[in-house]
């Protein structure tokens, strides 16, 4: 009876209330039912109308292990949304004439190296931050991500010049994580201080951001953070936390809806703060260059918002949404992913935090959110959301099916083979050294730097294996083709993700290892 009733409201807000703003309870109820769709425990939502927060609540509980609720001051990983604030510190520096958004980088970093030289002598300090290097989506994330991986700053900087580029320099867009992390460093070497200090002393400090910490380790009080979660083995569970000991100027920081609400205000209005709007954080001149169109990202379908054009700034992503500006961004580490999205010319903005890796639940909460403002009315993101979502699983489970029915055809064909054709270890210019050996009976992965990865490989088809990940939350898998010499024995090593889900950071499809002598 009570959740036929509180369906019969949904459906009377769905249909006829939708061409006015969402009310609070309306917000409950749509954040409910996403958290539900899609196995969400824990969700902070906050919407910033007109230079006010007209709605900050936390929903769920911060962890499946503690059950303690979520709430307007739980610290969430915003992962990639912290680029908008490595832009704005930029911005600063420029505003203080330190710094020229069009200053080669060699200038402050000149060890800074790409694979091509002219590329490496011609790049600025604004193709840091634009993705439009010429490497490939994610290329190098593996330095990084997992977590546990031991790659230093001074590792990063060294190995971008062994990445080799998937497209002319500043011809394409290809998301990038490694070149914020140098323009964090390029912040360290012109303010004297780290990334991490000027970004809280300079935008945290001043904003009233108080929680909040460039980084994980940085938290001071850490009795109110989430845990991360992710599906294992089908069942929603507490994952190992995020660490990120590099990287923090990609994705460092941890906030609340509450904090970030000071965030999204500074941005709506045009860098400026305070009680009278007396202070300024930013330049005019430096924000327009944030929200301005620097490279271009085709839009091969419009979607039901009727979009023409997209392209990404200096930290944030720009389109046309329903005939308004929109400047938005997404973030994801393990077991969270987060969503700020702003609306300038209706001075709207929405957050949504989550702890789960699932991001068809800030689609949802944001994307019905915004339908109220723009009059759109009959729209169900969370069912639209959700059923796309398990279209996409089911067609994974049936290719992973498929696979692991072929490993285990093999199995029972190959049942003897000689293994040990494939032992040995091999090594990346970049990533390093892996071990496959044999561990009772059983070929396994190991790699050096990266701890994490590490797993049984399984004969698949001829030479390729595929390598099942011990840690199965990281839902990555990887097909490991190798290549034999002469004599018959492994002398290389290339990797694929097997499923097109894989999250692009896993860049197994950058790998080239070649047999240590």
């Amino acid at each position: 009876m009570q959740k036929s009733f509180i369906s019969f409201l949904f459906s009377i807000i769905i249909f006829s209330g939708y061409s006015q703003p969402l009310t609070s309870g309306a917000i409950d109820t749509l954040v409910t039912r996403s958290m539900k769709a899609f196995d969400v425990p824990g969700i902070a939502v906050a919407v910033i109308k007109d230079g006010k927060v007209i709605h900050s609540k936390g929903y769920g509980v911060r962890s499946l292990n503690t059950m303690k609720p979520v709430d307007e001051n739980t610290l969430f990983g915003i992962a990639s949304n912290s680029k908008a604030f490595t832009a704005a510190a930029l911005g600063i520096l420029v505003d203080e004439g330190k710094i020229k958004w069009d200053d080669k980088v060699r200038n402050y970093i000149p060890e800074f190296k790409l694979y091509i030289p002219w590329v490496t002598e011609e790049f600025t300090i604004r193709d840091l931050l634009t993705h439009r290097s010429g490497l490939g989506l994610g290329a190098g994330d593996l330095m990084f991500f997992p977590d546990s991986s031991d790659f230093t700053l001074k590792d990063i900087l060294h190995n971008l010049q062994f990445l080799k580029p998937v497209s002319s320099f500043r011809t394409k867009y290809d998301y990038d994580n490694n070149l914020y992390i140098v323009a964090g460093e390029v912040i360290a070497r012109v303010s004297g201080e780290s990334w991490d200090d000027f970004v809280e002393e300079r935008i945290m400090k001043p904003l009233g951001m108080a929680n909040s910490a460039a980084s994980p380790d940085r938290v001071k009080d850490r009795s109110n953070m989430i845990d991360g979660h992710a599906a294992v083995n089908g069942k929603v569970q507490v994952i190992a936390r995020s660490t990120l000991k590099v990287g923090h100027s990609a994705g460092g920081i941890n906030s609340s809806i509450a904090d970030l609400s000071k965030w999204v205000m500074v941005q709506l209005n045009d860098g400026k703060f305070g009680d009278n709007n007396e202070k300024k954080l930013f330049s005019h001149d430096a924000h327009w260059e944030m929200w301005s169109p620097q490279t271009i990202i085709p839009i091969r379908n419009g979607g039901s918002y009727n979009t023409h054009f997209a392209a990404y700034g200096l930290g944030f992503f720009i389109s046309d949404v329903k005939g308004y500006k929109q400047i938005s961004h997404t973030g994801g580490l393990e077991g969270m992913v987060t969503q700020i999205t702003m609306i300038p010319e209706l001075n709207l903005g929405i957050i949504v935090l989550t702890n789960q890796q699932e991001g068809g639940a800030f689609s949802s909460i944001t994307n019905q959110i915004k339908d109220a403002y723009f009059g759109i009315k009959g729209t169900d993101r969370v069912k639209e959301y959700s059923a796309g979502r398990n279209g996409a699983l089911d067609n994974e489970k049936k290719l992973l099916d498929s696979i692991w029915k072929q490993v285990d055809e093999t199995k029972a064909k190959n049942a003897k083979a000689d293994m040990s054709i494939y032992t040995g270890t091999f090594a990346d210019t970049w990533f390093g050294d892996v071990s496959i050996s044999q561990k009772n009976g059983k070929v396994w992965f190991d790699s050096k730097r990266s701890p994490k990865l590490t797993g049984e490989m399984f004969p698949y088809k001829g030479n390729t294996f595929v390598v099942k990940w011990r840690d199965r939350s990281m839902d990555a898998d990887a097909f490991v083709m190798f290549t034999l010499d002469e004599n018959g024995k492994a002398s290389g090593i290339t990797m694929k993700p097997i499923s097109p889900l894989t999250d692009f950071s896993y860049d197994f499809r950058d790998l080239d290892f070649h047999l240590k002598k």
